[in-house]
């Protein structure tokens, strides 16, 4: 009986730490692209330009993906920074889907699903 608990709390710790990396990729991808995005880099107001996004826009966008990120940190607002990375994501999926690039979708696509994957998983330190 007792190998069966302890089995069972070392597949626990395995997919917690397994979830830990994931939100740490999603938190550096999240915080990489925003930091782009609020410094205006012009790939980025390349990218937002051929969408009309002005420069103030694709700042602003910046701003609420590093804010997305910060959130996704903590226990309390982790489901809000997930889902605010999430709207981003799904809408430069929709633009990408306007401007018919079908390539561009499909690098999102991955990134949307993390961050669905990571809610489902729940934060790591949450407690039950």
């Amino acid at each position: 009986m007792f190998a069966f608990y302890a089995k069972k709390n070392a597949q626990k710790m395995i997919l917690k730490i397994l979830n830990s990396a994931l939100i740490i990729f999603a938190i550096f991808m999240g915080a990489k692209h925003g930091w782009n995005m609020l410094t205006a880099k012009p790939e980025m107001l390349e990218m937002f330009g051929k969408w009309n996004f002005n420069r103030n826009a694709v700042i602003i966008n910046g701003a609420v993906t590093l804010l997305a990120s910060v959130l996704i940190l903590f226990p309390k607002t982790f489901v809000w920074g997930n889902f605010l990375m999430a709207a981003g994501i799904l809408l430069i999926i929709c633009l990408q889907l306007l401007s018919k690039d079908l390539k561009g979708v499909a690098i999102e696509i991955p990134f949307l699903l993390l961050n669905l994957v990571i809610i489902y998983l729940q934060h790591p330190l949450k407690s039950n």
